[in-house]
């Protein structure tokens, strides 16, 4: 089993969408470890982002991931980072493929409603900071042998 982070932005909760956004998660078989609703920080921001702080463009970021609250997810399952990345789609909401979450519900670059990371180290480190150990759980589920054989876990 893999685990990866994924955070709906601010856009994602002022839109209402987390719950259509969760469901196509789950839908897919992944498994939601860990769930918390927080106020990104600048601090935060600029952890969280630490390889684009001196870019021209971070005073933008921060100031959007800022904005308002986040939904932050710890989530699992096989190849859970190529995943969720493949289910995000383009950054650019325009020019991601429909079916995807921002081709079927975006339309910006910046506003582009969720972040997944893109490795499992990235995911280590972001999970690492957005929650505490003892708060990602291990659970089977009755559904676990009906999502992808034993030889896949």
């Amino acid at each position: 089993m893999e685990r990866s982070f994924v955070m709906l932005k601010p856009d994602a909760v002022v839109r209402r969408l987390m719950g259509e956004i969760l469901g196509r998660l789950e839908a897919k078989g992944l498994k939601i470890i860990g769930m918390k609703m927080l106020q990104v920080t600048t601090d935060l921001a600029k952890q969280h982002y630490a390889e684009h702080v001196k870019k021209p463009f971070y005073p933008l970021l921060e100031e959007f991931i800022t904005s308002g609250p986040v939904v932050a997810l710890a989530v699992e399952g096989p190849g859970a980072v190529a995943v969720i990345r493949a289910m995000l789609g383009s950054t650019n909401g325009r020019e991601a493929p429909l079916g995807t979450i921002r081709g079927d519900l975006g339309m910006s670059r910046q506003m582009n409603l969720v972040h997944g990371s893109d490795s499992t180290e990235a995911a280590a480190r972001e999970l690492a900071i957005y929650f505490q150990p003892s708060e990602l759980l291990t659970y089977a589920t009755p559904l676990d042998g009906w999502l992808y054989a034993s030889d896949e876990k």
